[in-house]
């Protein structure tokens, strides 16, 4: 489907914010060698790509740019599927979904990873497999990030932590290793990550494992060449290209009185590829967080930098002897680590051409490195930091000095006029962050996290924790941003040569800290998952715009930017889109009808000029909301391929779980007498475990249904409820956004509420803000057989171009409604196809009718054409103040 807006939100719930600064065009000093289509043979780390892009990067430093400047502002509207491959319908066939690989192509043939981990060849212009390649003798792995080629042969990863190497023309296995040291110590568990190729190298990171290495092999054999570890061995001295030295494995504090060094025990993995600069003979490799002794969130047993966490190293790509490092954060507690794949470019910063590396991506920042040598290229400054003695934090971070992201969560006011509200707010009553009466989130000292203050050390000027960068915690949960799962993740930056913009996608998660915390760390429960893209000038570091999309784009939605100024991403709801890169504006959106995880590609045959994208779902953020596939589309100027229901587009993915969901199931509230349990993990365990409950699911149910005029109870329960362990503490029931409710109740006490409004409830507790519930208020259908027609009954779909962009206009609807009954704010219309209803664009009442209508767009790739296509409309009414829902149903004739 595509909306004539150029820049929306995927959900209603999202303010789109957009913010331009004006972009000059970038006088590069190398542009003249930056308009040559560079083939594989001549592959370098910033050159564009041209007819080929043969690196997961697009080129071997990770630019995701390409010189082909066929597809353009003006000819976009003509841009359209050629082709469609279901890759676990090639035999042998699966039915796996969901995978997060970016293909590469090379000689007009896309190599990419299945979901079920195979490999498979297909055809670039006609989009028929040549080969497909699926393990016998060991199995395959699962979730992958693409795949490299070089020397005549594909390689990959499967289980058993193995590369593979496969004939490129045949698929046939030419070898398969399972990488180890010399002395066959373990070097990590090779999987997820992307493989790299370079001259005769196969460059593989093992993602996981108590001790993690960058491992370089032979191309012809898969043999060990050199291999280099994230967690250092003790007594190692690393002196890099300026003459500074450091035993890297001694920044991880003494070895423990048992014998345990930390460094070897966990973390540090390099858990996403690395790029190459032949001309410098140099590999740069990012490592993660540190995660041994006890958690990844405890540093009270690793004093010290923990070195290489958090880190980029550079190494001699043909020996992997050590050049340079950079750590990003000293001593990390946050799992903030910044691991994007690295980006290669020259620039020009202040006059001279510099060999520059960008770098980071969790954080919500970059640093802009001199890939020579390390050293910052733009600006940082060193921050003070609140310290907590009992971790041995550091007392200050770098910070780049231009930031991309908010540094700290904002405390909005909650009020439903607020909502919701600025995408980075938090969730109320972390950090003692409590609502007054008016609703504004005021700092409480008195509150839960009066407990750390005799072990917090302030920087001047601060006396609290505001939910900001690095905020230390210990076993109470601190909010804090960007998260785990927030900032940019491990979607990858694209660099243009034409504008000097650096692409950078992002998700915004704010998350809550505490040793114990399950996947280092607790995205609120009730807060909203969105994120976007924004582009900053690569030789300043500010931001030049901003276009807040309203999906999470930082695990794998990384864009391509081309010479024509377009920018392409696909987002987790499926769809496809095509940005303006000066500026942000969405031009084109086509919809694959599933999830996409991975970077679109572009690439050329026959003089035809083809974008291609695999939209095959996947989890991050959004669970099992997403929906999954396995298609691998095509798309050029003038494409003619139709799907089965007539439509060029797929049909709409099922709704995302914008917000954090609670644990548990619904639960009915006629099953419960309309009562939630406050501060308690069960509702029937009268022990001194469940009372005064600090857990997430605290409260009991988390998840209540009712329908709308049900009046719902909130309980502290008392010695009348769990006579041998009732709750000795007050808990709250604090609704957000909106401000419905916010009381604070004693053990014993009861507050009632009636809920006469359809919606999703959140609301946690100020004791400890962890526990969190929501109350879904439902209405029940009156369904008004024969109130639905349109006008007219015959649907024309049809489109003037006979491309999907030419299909305009829009469909009316008319409901016949009951006496009396006047629209409220909500109608929209149900399709055979479409995994979510779409919404209406236009309402009008009148004597007893409901004039509804709806774009013609939206509707096309949710219907087939034909007769009796089944249709129903859902709509909201107010009846002597009470709200109602009507449906109705009919059936159409669609013509396309």
């Amino acid at each position: 489907m595509r909306r004539p807006t150029k820049v929306r939100t995927a959900t209603a719930l999202v303010t789109v914010l957009v913010s331009s600064l004006a972009v000059a065009p970038f006088a590069n000093p190398l542009m003249a060698a930056a308009e040559q289509a560079i083939g594989p043979d001549e592959l370098g780390a910033t050159e564009p790509t041209g007819a080929d892009m043969p690196t997961v990067g697009g080129n071997l430093g990770n630019q995701h740019y390409s010189a082909l400047d066929q597809i353009t502002k003006r000819n976009l509207d003509k841009l359209s599927p050629t082709w469609r491959t279901h890759v676990s319908a090639v035999a042998p066939a699966s039915d796996d979904v969901g995978q997060q690989t970016t293909p590469i192509v090379i000689e007009g043939v896309i190599y990419l990873d299945t979901p079920n981990g195979g490999v498979v060849a297909v055809d670039g212009k006609s989009g028929e497999a040549k080969w497909k390649w699926v393990p016998e003798e060991f199995a395959p792995a699962d979730t992958r990030r693409g795949v490299a080629a070089g020397d005549g042969k594909v390689y990959t990863l499967a289980d058993g932590d193995r590369v593979v190497a496969l004939d490129q023309e045949t698929g046939e296995e030419e070898w398969g290793v399972q990488p180890t040291g010399p002395n066959g110590e373990s070097l990590g568990n090779f999987d997820r990550v992307a493989t790299v190729y370079h001259d005769g190298i196969v460059y593989a990171h093992a993602a996981n494992g108590d001790r993690a290495a960058v491992a370089a092999l032979d191309a012809t054999d898969g043999s060990r060449l050199w291999h280099f570890f994230g967690g250092p061995s003790r007594g190692t001295v690393f002196t890099d290209v300026n003459g500074n030295s450091v035993d890297a494995g001694a920044t991880w504090g003494p070895v423990l009185p048992d014998g345990t060094d930390c460094a070897l025990e966990g973390g540090s993995t390099p858990w996403i590829h690395g790029a190459v600069d032949p001309e410098l003979g140099m590999y740069y490799m990012t490592f993660g967080n540190a995660r041994s002794c006890r958690t990844s969130q405890d540093g009270s047993q690793r004093p010290g930098d923990n070195l290489f966490s958090s880190t980029m190293v550079a190494v001699d790509a043909v020996t992997g002897d050590y050049k340079w490092h950079y750590q990003s954060i000293r001593h990390d507690v946050w799992d903030m680590d910044n691991v994007h794949p690295p980006t290669l470019a020259d620039v020009k910063i202040d006059g001279d051409v510099r060999k520059v590396v960008f770098y980071g991506s969790k954080s919500g920042h970059q640093f802009v490195l001199d890939r020579t040598n390390g050293k910052p290229a733009l600006p940082v400054v060193e921050k003070p930091m609140i310290q907590d003695s009992r971790q041995h934090h550091a007392k200050t971070q770098p910070f780049p000095k231009e930031r991309l992201l908010p540094e700290c969560v904002a405390w909005q006011k909650l009020d439903p006029k607020n909502v919701p509200g600025d995408p980075w707010r938090a969730v109320p009553n972390y950090n003692g962050y409590q609502p007054d009466k008016d609703g504004n989130l005021v700092f409480d000292p008195d509150s839960y996290v009066k407990a750390d203050e005799p072990f917090l050390t302030y920087p001047s000027g601060q006396d609290h924790r505001k939910g900001c960068m690095y905020d230390p915690q210990w076993d109470l949960p601190i909010l804090s941003t960007t998260s785990q799962n927030g900032g940019a993740d491990w979607s990858n930056n694209a660099y243009s040569h034409k504008t000097n913009l650096v692409y950078y996608p992002y998700g915004t998660n704010p998350v809550a800290h505490w040793n114990g915390a399950a996947a280092n760390g607790q995205r609120a429960m009730g807060q909203y998952q969105t994120g976007g893209i924004l582009a900053y000038d690569a030789s300043t570091g500010k931001v030049a715009w901003r276009n807040h999309l309203g999906t999470d784009m930082s695990h794998g939605q990384g864009p391509l930017a081309t010479a024509s100024n377009l920018l392409f991403a696909g987002q987790i709801d499926g769809r496809l889109l095509a940005m303006d890169a000066a500026d942000g504006d969405v031009l084109w959106d086509f919809q694959t009808g599933s999830g996409i995880a991975g970077a679109p590609i572009t690439y050329e045959i026959d003089g035809e000029q083809y974008v291609a994208v695999f939209a095959a779902g996947s989890t991050n953020p959004y669970g099992g909301s997403v929906t999954q596939g396995d298609s691998l589309w095509a798309f050029k100027v003038g494409g003619t391929y139709i799907t089965d229901s007539g439509s060029q587009e797929g049909p709409s993915t099922a709704p995302l779980s914008i917000r954090r969901p609670v644990s548990g199931a619904p639960v009915e509230g006629s099953t419960v007498d309309n009562t939630v349990y406050l501060g308690r993990s069960s509702r029937t365990a009268d022990t001194a475990a469940a009372r005064d409950s600090k857990a997430q699911t605290g409260m009991q149910p988390t998840h209540l249904r009712v329908p709308v005029g049900a009046t719902v109870k909130f309980l502290n329960p008392g010695a009348a409820t769990f006579p041998n362990f009732p709750n000795e503490l007050p808990h709250c029931a604090t609704q957000f956004f909106e401000g419905e409710f916010n009381v604070k109740l004693k053990p014993g006490e009861v507050y009632e509420h009636t809920f006469d409004r359809a919606g999703e409830y959140f609301f946690n507790d100020c004791t400890d803000p962890r526990p969190t519930g929501k109350i879904e208020v439902v209405l029940t259908p009156e369904d008004r057989p024969g109130a639905l027609h349109f006008k007219p009954s015959q649907l024309d779909l049809s489109s003037r171009t006979g491309t999907f962009t030419g299909v305009r206009g829009l469909v009316t609807a008319v409901l016949d409604v009951p006496a009396g009954y006047r629209f409220d704010d909500f109608a929209e219309l149900e399709t055979p196809l479409g995994g979510t209803p779409i919404a209406a664009v236009r309402t009008e009442s009148s004597r007893g009718k409901v004039v509804v209508q709806f774009r013609k767009a939206d509707l096309d790739n949710d219907v087939p054409e034909g007769s009796g296509v089944p249709l129903r409309l859902v709509a909201n009414f107010v009846h002597h103040g009470e709200q109602k829902q009507v449906t109705s149903a009919t059936e159409v004739t669609v013509i396309k």
